[in-house]
């Protein structure tokens, strides 16, 4: 069994995602004062009194609008509350009980959960005057301030009282294989993972730059959980001018950060921009396995000679991440999106794989018959041992470190990935001298 789901629902702005980020004990649902700023749902992992439970972050609740990206929000927040144990709907003790409350609280019975009425930004003792409005709700009505700290240890004494009393205890993700799923805005992300997930996870438009946070997914391929993290696009540096992006930027990274493998995305019918240069480049320096997804594929007239100009284009341009397999989807289509199940599985087995240094050091002689001397003295390796994994890394030990330069880095890493490819992982080499 998983652990209790508790879901924040609420109007736009009341401060769900301050609420959430106290609760979680981090800060990463996006908090800023404008409506509108979170749109999927952010899941988080939280601790109350010993007793674990996953955090939901839902997108403002409106009441009715055309809106494209309003109704997928509306939605979503609707999504979430079905997920939910329990649900904790949030009210403005500034603005009163709205029609706009009202509506949502009528949809929320409905569901036949587990709520309780939280009522925000009641920042003193003596509770705003319209507090009073929330009392003819029924049920327990609980002030607070999230981001005071008011009210905030009672809260959560009622949220874990909620909990069915078989709720499994445990960690939930932790040892389950983590994909990023990243790109350049609109190459197809949230897309893919709904795809992938089978059921609309993740916000999807054509509108550039919909997905702002990174959000986590659980999936499951032939009876094999995995977390698919979708990330929000990476813009060049000069488009990110919204503080918005640049928080989006920086939970891109930190999603590649968590992950164990990264699928990066690329759009088929641009091909590789500078961008996607950059971004491949970050990812190989982050140490995390790696499959290229060439994304709309569908969209492509003649394949066969598109794939093979792809094939050269990213053995040119990403020259320096080798490792990493080719691998073309779609989608929207689900052509070939599954394979990237048994890639991942190889790559993480990759990551974790340890080379005895007895092996290692077959390559001993292989390499002191190329490296060159320094000051006129014999460059010589002494041995080689594998110091840590995830990703796999390397210490050459000899006497002249000096003497090494990266051109013959790459030749040892090529030597060591002769007998043990290390598919879809970068690998790291250190040079040591002997003090002995």
């Amino acid at each position: 069994m998983s652990r209790p789901i508790v879901v924040i629902v609420g109007r736009q702005n009341v401060g769900k995602s301050t609420l959430f980020n106290r609760i979680t004990g981090g800060r990463k649902a996006i908090v800023k004062d404008e409506p509108g700023v979170t749109r999927d749902r952010i899941y988080g992992e939280a601790t109350w009194e010993g007793r674990n439970f996953i955090t939901i972050d839902t997108g403002g609740f409106f009441a009715g609008t055309d809106d494209e990206i309003l109704a997928g929000v509306r939605r979503h927040a609707l999504m979430g509350i079905e997920e939910a144990d329990v649900v904790i709907q949030l009210f403005d003790a500034k603005e009163g009980l709205t029609p706009g409350d009202l509506e949502l609280l009528s949809l929320v019975r409905k569901y036949n959960k587990e709520v309780l009425w939280v009522v925000n930004k009641v920042d003193n003792q003596k509770a705003e005057p319209k507090m009073t409005d929330f009392y003819s709700l029924g049920g327990t009505v609980l002030p607070v301030s999230a981001e005071g700290g008011l009210g905030f240890d009672e809260l959560m004494d009622e949220v874990v009282g909620r909990f069915k009393q078989d709720a499994e205890v445990g960690s939930l993700i932790a040892d389950l294989p983590k994909i990023a799923i990243v790109g350049r805005p609109n190459v197809g992300k949230s897309t893919l993972v709904n795809t992938l997930l089978g059921k609309e996870k993740m916000l999807v438009s054509p509108i550039s730059g919909t997905t702002r946070d990174s959000v986590d997914s659980i999936c499951t391929y032939y009876g094999k959980k995995y977390v698919l993290i979708d990330t929000a696009g990476i813009r060049k540096k000069p488009n990110v001018v919204e503080d918005l992006e640049r928080f989006s930027v920086v939970r891109a990274i930190r999603s590649i950060e968590r992950a164990d493998v990264v699928v990066f995305l690329i759009d088929a019918t641009e091909g590789i921009v500078e961008q996607d240069k950059k971004l491949v480049s970050l990812i190989d320096r982050s140490g995390k396995g790696l499959i290229l997804a060439i994304n709309k594929w569908d969209a492509i007239d003649a394949p066969d000679e598109a794939y093979r100009q792809f094939m050269d284009s990213v053995e040119k341009e990403f020259a320096f991440a080798y490792y990493a397999p080719m691998l073309t989807i779609s989608g929207l289509f689900k052509k070939r999106i599954t394979k990237i199940f048994p890639m991942v599985n190889e790559i993480v087995r990759e990551r974790k794989k340890r080379i005895t240094t007895g092996i290692l050091n077959r390559y001993v002689e292989t390499l002191n018959k190329q490296l060159p001397p320094y000051k006129g003295k014999q460059t010589k390796v002494f041995y080689i041992s594998q110091v840590d994994k995830e990703p796999p890394q390397f210490a050459v030990f000899l006497n002249y470190p000096d003497a090494i330069k990266g051109n013959h880095m790459r030749y040892i890493e090529k030597l060591i990935r002769q007998g043990y490819p290390f598919n879809g992982t970068p690998i790291r080499v250190y040079i040591k001298k002997r003090n002995w």
